[in-house]
């Protein structure tokens, strides 16, 4: 029932600036939390950041705390990745996810829909 597209990535050096989109169709996006995960060549996907239906809390993992901020407009269908200070391990393909719940989660089984991903490659 829900589709999600995501849109932003691209080529940048390091210590630079992307904004990823994730364009959600359905009419209950509101009613679930959202996430970010990404997965880099031979590596296993990892979790990135999520935020509750309400966009009134945000989880972050470690390795992007204070770089990245994630956000949502419920009215546009649409959850945001702000991410600054780019470094080259954050090179990979990064998803936008749909959660089971209505609560910030970094499992991903409790993530129902996926997007297809939109690569973010930061030169050194």
């Amino acid at each position: 029932q829900v589709q999600l597209v995501e849109s932003g990535g691209g080529l940048v050096q390091a210590g630079g600036s992307l904004r990823l989109s994730c364009a959600a169709s359905g009419r209950t996006f509101s009613s679930y939390a959202m996430g970010w995960f990404r997965q880099a060549p031979g590596k296993e996907r990892e979790f990135v950041a999520s935020i509750s239906w309400s966009g009134g809390s945000t989880y972050y993992a470690d390795s992007v705390k204070g770089r990245f901020t994630i956000s949502r407009d419920n009215a546009k269908n649409t959850v945001y990745l702000q991410m600054n200070n780019l470094e080259p391990e954050d090179t990979a393909i990064y998803y936008c996810a749909r959660s089971r719940r209505i609560g910030v989660s970094h499992t991903p089984n409790e993530y129902a829909s996926w997007g297809q991903g939109t690569q973010v490659t930061v030169s050194s």
